[in-house]
């Protein structure tokens, strides 16, 4: 099976996890973390690399930004246009079909893990990214117990998503661009927490390398 057909059946349930309790609570703190990195404005022209369903996309959209999207998985970015409009393209992340420098700021969230070459992954969106601005890429966090938890279930299921992915420390994804960024992570508690407690978990976990979302950001010279 390809990387590209591996989420042809992903979407709804991609979605649906997002609507638990647990699920409602990770979003809120990824997307609290990517969008204090990237600070998406009104009029910046930014691409939102693996942008999937538009989880993330109607963040930087409520914020006045200009988004493109691109996905790999075509039933992806039909599910996302089914819920928001914004211009996407069927493309990989690894080779984007845009001209050099062409965005104000780039981002990539929840993709990276599903590609073997970081570093190939990462000089693309610097490619199409204009000099000094913003690029942020959010992955899951090798430290993390959720890491560790989901290739233990791939073992068992091939099947799973997760059965070829990569997950990176905060170091190696900071490592993924030849220049000086910073990192942080977020999401410290549990799949199966108390929803009453995870706001005081996350808390005492800030400032930790062991959340289960890694974030980092450059600014390109």
């Amino acid at each position: 099976m390809s990387r590209r057909q591996r989420f042809d059946d992903w979407p709804e349930r991609y979605d649906r996890w997002f609507a638990t309790p647990v699920g409602k609570a990770v979003l809120s703190y990824e997307r609290a973390l990517v969008l204090d990195m990237l600070q998406p404005a009104a009029g910046d022209r930014l691409l939102d690399a693996g942008s999937g369903t538009g989880i993330f996309t109607r963040a930087f959209l409520a914020a006045g930004a200009r988004v493109t999207g691109v996905d790999i998985a075509f039933p992806m970015l039909r599910r996302a246009a089914e819920q928001t409009a914004f211009p996407a393209v069927v493309a990989d992340m690894q080779a984007l079909p845009f001209v050099d420098g062409f965005f104000d700021k780039t981002v990539s969230v929840a993709a990276l893990e599903f590609i073997a070459d970081e570093k190939r992954a990462v000089a693309e969106l610097f490619r199409v990214t204009k000099a000094g601005g913003i690029v942020v890429v959010a992955t899951l966090n090798s430290l993390s117990p959720w890491a560790v938890r989901r290739l233990e279930k791939a073992r068992h299921d091939r099947s799973s998503i997760f059965s070829q992915v990569w997950f990176r420390s905060p170091r190696q994804l900071l490592e993924a661009a030849p220049l000086a960024g910073g990192v942080r992570t977020a999401v410290h508690f549990g799949k199966e927490a108390d929803p009453a407690a995870i706001d005081r978990i996350e808390k005492a976990g800030q400032g930790q390398e062991t959340g289960a979302f890694v974030a980092a950001r450059w600014v390109k010279p």
